[in-house]
């Protein structure tokens, strides 16, 4: 226990809880929404199915290159404690302050969303927006401020409430008169109409697939609570690979659901295919269907990210990198000083509507982690060959690297999309050099 924390974490988390958290970190608004601007994009439903499988191997392979990693060194504080013990505390703290920062404003733009969708069932909420979503995230951080034990429940049952109201709607798809089978030429501009690996037809994959990758993000969610893990040798590799199979094997059903009852027209065409499709058997209660369960998601990743981000400040600052008070935690197992820090940050960005810019830098951010994450495992690798690993990494080292590889691929296409959001993390990086500095300075003697 470093001397910046009066008590170590409770140690009573299982694979129950984090086959929830990966489950609820990940499953969002976008499986709902993105199945139609696939369609839209590749113009052929049997790509639409061939990239989520391949967005599902890519998370696969990248969950089980951090499952070494989680397992080797089961500490609080996700990515950051990676890139601390492979690149040093500089590196450490880079990845750590840019991942908080990060997820803070997405907790900001999900209690929006939450709060969007909230109006929508309730339409007086939409005159208040920013009341609403503040409401939302300080009951959240209130339930969590209770303790770990009650967060464990919380988490738990959001995220089975999210699977019931998900596999309701495959079912229904399922039992739904199926789509015709009317054969029509893919929508112009689409991969499927435009000249094979033509430049145009390369956007439009290359655009896809960023897509596709985006919405698998989040199955990483166990690492923050590692050191929380009652057997983090076992259930941290189980927790990460179980929970990114279940959410591909989920995602992949959903878009075959969606398929079965919406002809490509229709799909390519919609906003929310889950609206259009749960509208087929449940006539115009549909987008209300619809509405409901993407309220529920959003609680489901609101509520995770108030769990893993606390985890980012308490690390740090138990290894002097932040402040010392965000190391403490409460007899109730709860990094409440972090917590309040973290939901404080969030209540910022939601009153002054500054974390959009953010929210589009988080995308270049989240990134960064998984590169760092994975090169962590070459890094360590070499260096410390003798370090005990409870899990090694199916496939190394070819499939660690091809996620590497893709994961820079990834990063050089979101630069290339939104060079602003790329020059202002590459400034955000250079500022973290005096901030690094200063941070050293104040807790020399």
């Amino acid at each position: 226990m470093s001397p910046n924390s009066t008590r170590p974490l409770q140690k009573i988390l299982g694979l129950g809880f984090g086959l929830a958290l990966a489950f609820g970190n990940t499953v969002g608004v976008g499986i709902l929404r993105l199945p139609g601007a696939l369609a839209e994009a590749l113009g052929d439903a049997r790509w639409v199915v061939l990239f989520w499988i391949i967005g599902g191997l890519y998370a696969f392979f990248g969950a089980v290159a951090v499952a070494e990693l989680a397992a080797m060194i089961p500490s609080a504080g996700g990515f950051y404690v990676y890139a601390r013990r492979a690149f040093g505390e500089r590196g450490g703290f880079l990845i750590g302050w840019s991942d908080w920062i990060g997820g803070s404003s997405a907790i900001a733009f999900q209690s929006v969303t939450a709060a969007f969708f909230l109006a929508e069932l309730w339409p007086p909420a939409a005159a208040h927006s920013k009341v609403v979503a503040l409401t939302l995230l300080t009951t959240l951080t209130g339930l969590h401020w209770i303790g770990l034990r009650f967060s464990r429940t919380l988490t738990g049952i959001i995220s089975v409430t999210v699977g019931l109201m998900l596999f309701a709607l495959i079912l229904g798809c399922l039992f739904a008169a199926p789509a015709p089978a009317l054969k029509v030429a893919a929508p112009t501009g689409s991969a499927a109409a435009l000249p094979l690996m033509s430049a145009a037809m390369l956007t439009a994959v290359v655009t896809a697939m960023r897509a596709v990758v985006a919405t698998f993000d989040g199955w990483y969610a166990p690492i923050y609570v590692a050191e929380e893990s009652t057997d983090p040798a076992r259930t941290l590799p189980r927790s990460l690979i179980g929970g990114t199979v279940l959410v591909a094997v989920l995602y992949l059903i959903i878009n075959l659901a969606f398929i079965r009852v919406l002809p490509l027209s229709v799909l390519s065409a919609s906003q929310l295919p889950a609206a259009d499709a749960a509208a087929v058997f449940l006539g115009n209660g549909g987008a209300l269907v619809a509405t409901v369960i993407s309220l529920v998601t959003m609680f489901s990743i609101l509520n995770a990210g108030l769990i893993t981000q606390p985890r980012i400040l308490l690390g740090m600052s138990r290894d002097g990198l932040g402040i010392a008070r965000a190391g403490e935690v409460s007899v109730s197992g709860t990094p409440r000083f972090a917590l309040g820090l973290t939901s404080l940050a969030a209540g910022v960005l939601i009153a002054t509507g500054s974390f959009e810019q953010i929210v589009a830098l988080a995308v270049v951010l989240f990134v960064f982690n998984y590169i760092s994450a994975y090169a962590a495992v070459f890094t360590l690798r070499r260096r410390e060959p003798t370090l005990a690993r409870p899990y090694r990494a199916l496939g190394y080292p070819l499939s660690t690297a091809v996620v590497l590889l893709g994961s820079v691929l990834f990063l050089a296409a979101a630069v290339a999309e939104d060079r602003r959001s790329a020059i202002i993390v590459a400034v955000l990086f250079v500022l973290s050099i005096p901030a690094y500095a200063f941070t050293v300075r104040r807790r020399t003697p």
